[in-house]
């Protein structure tokens, strides 16, 4: 099998040679799965090949490759759309490129390294940071790799054993190949059947159906059991919870043997699941009951980490079945548990560790009443709501959702309450919106990165925002209920909204949303 180095597809890219074929879906990973990437890139483990259709006739309909606008070839050159593998190679030039704009978004393209964490064949050392949760002395930017100024620059305030991690970093990189299959055709229906097949046939067996196969399968129909889980989620918006099968193992093996660790998967026997599957079962009903009841969440997508369902599951699960009873100091204690969990991004890095310790520490707080889980450190609130942009699937982002959504938020238009549930459930962009409308900011010189941040955005649904138009506050104050006390206080809105001041308002906002996370952590 060929292969390519990630220089020769940071060269090819721009030329305009590799492209995105219309009928591929789009870029949908997110930031921590490119970060696995990076993390296996490292390591050296096996992560994927690609697979290339060679033609000399440019495709009338084309996607973008992720964020990125990809410019004309030279028509004299042969073309090669990438078939298979569009994900990683996405990631790879998005982490490592310096010449193309996004147009759009791409926090996922920031991409650190932890020098300081200690090496470990399971946990990743790669990380996706914001400008403020950045730290010099122990996150290394990946971007800088591959441009030699960048790269000395970067290096500069680091000690002399530090710079040998990152020279090594460096040289890991730049030796790795991404393997390659090339097909040659202007055939466009055999490249449509060999598309189909790939997305068809020979896909690799993923851990359920390992398991189900190498430990279960004599003993206890795992699938059919996931799948009947799957039915009775889905009844309560939760269908995506059975169709991971992954996060039910994890949750399986945390109730099981008090560890989501993988090899913690493979060593587990059909009997005892068989006789202790109600338990687990329960456990997760009582945690996605819990997460509707007390947090607004509505599907497995509004959170920022499915795995919060993981510990959460332990807790729930009741001996002989039975879902275990909550009292109101346990029911706080997960509160505070759950909002530091998202706020601090628990689940984003050191992941089996951090499942290790919230299992144990779930059930400490089920038999014993320890609330020692919730002691989990917070970075400063006001760097979360002023720096985070609003993007809507990214964690922080659906962090910030739920906040908003405990408050109970109004329509600006109508005064009424907002039907959360229905909004939560379809999550999209249009039911969130600006505060302080971009057109009338670029009118006033606001720079694009300072619109979107967390502080100037609330829920607001399209139809609203439309009616609100591009104007001022003080203006489109005119179109709100005549007394907007209660849309502002819903929306934790300070009343300098309407005084036109954005920088005041921002200032003002933060400190009221610090104020108000502030409870939920405490």
């Amino acid at each position: 099998m060929a292969e390519l180095t990630i220089r020769e597809i940071l060269e090819a890219v721009p030329k305009g040679t590799i492209r995105i074929p219309a009928f591929q879906r789009g870029f949908v990973w997110d930031a921590d799965m490119v970060a696995f990437l990076m993390d296996s890139i490292y390591k050296g483990y096996p992560f994927g090949s690609l697979l290339l259709w060679r033609t000399k006739e440019k495709l009338n309909h084309e996607r973008e490759l992720g964020p990125f606008s990809l410019p004309d070839s030279d028509p004299d050159y042969p073309l090669d759309y990438v078939l298979d593998g569009q994900q990683r190679l996405t990631s790879l030039f998005g982490v490592f490129q310096h010449e193309l704009e996004p147009t759009d978004e791409a926090g996922w393209t920031n991409i650190y390294f932890d020098f300081k964490a200690d090496e470990d064949l399971q946990e990743s050392q790669f990380i996706a940071l914001n400008t403020g949760e950045f730290d010099a002395a122990r996150h290394f930017p990946l971007n800088t790799l591959f441009q030699s100024v960048a790269y000395r620059q970067a290096t500069s305030g680091l000690s002399d054993d530090e710079v040998i991690i990152i020279d090594d970093l460096q040289e890991r990189f730049k030796e790795a190949r991404i393997p390659y299959q090339q097909l040659t055709t202007e055939d466009r229906a055999k490249v449509a059947i060999v598309f189909e097949r790939i997305n068809r046939t020979g896909v690799p067996l993923d851990t359920l159906q390992l398991l189900t196969a190498w430990t279960w399968s004599e003993e206890f129909d795992l699938q059919a059991e996931f799948e009947s889980l799957r039915e009775d989620l889905a009844q309560f918006g939760f269908g995506g919870v059975g169709d991971d099968s992954n996060l039910i193992l994890r949750c399986c093996a945390a109730v099981l043997a008090g560890d989501a660790a993988p090899r913690t998967l493979v060593e587990l026997h059909g009997a005892e699941v068989r006789a202790r599957f109600a338990e687990i079962t329960n456990g997760l009903k009582g945690a996605i009951d819990f997460l509707k009841a007390n947090v607004s969440v509505e599907k497995l997508t509004n959170l920022p980490f499915a795995t919060i369902l993981v510990p959460l599951t332990v807790f729930f699960s009741g001996e002989d079945g039975a879902q275990a009873k909550t009292t109101d100091e346990q029911r706080a204690t997960l509160l505070r548990w759950f909002w530091r969990s998202c706020l601090s991004r628990r689940f984003s890095s050191g992941v089996l560790r951090h499942l290790k310790e919230d299992i144990y520490g779930m059930q400490n707080l089920r038999d014993n009443g320890d609330e020692s889980i919730a002691e989990i450190s917070v970075p400063p609130l006001d760097v979360f709501f002023s720096t985070n942009t609003f993007r809507i699937n990214s964690v922080n982002t659906k962090t910030f959702v739920l906040i908003l959504a405990q408050y109970n938020p109004r329509s600006f238009i109508s005064g009424n309450r907002i039907g959360l549930a229905n909004v939560l459930r379809d999550y999209n962009r249009s039911e969130f919106h600006h505060i302080y409308p971009r057109k009338y900011l670029t009118a006033q010189g606001v720079p694009v990165e300072e619109q979107g941040i967390f502080a100037n955005f609330c829920f607001l649904s399209r139809t609203d925002n439309n009616q609100l138009g591009g104007e001022a506050p003080s203006e489109y104050r005119k179109k709100m209920p005549s007394d907007p006390s209660a849309v502002l206080e819903a929306a934790l809105c300070p009343e300098s909204i309407f005084e036109d001041d954005y920088s005041k308002f921002i200032e003002a906002r933060v400190t009221l949303l610090v104020t108000e996370a502030e409870k939920l952590i405490n």
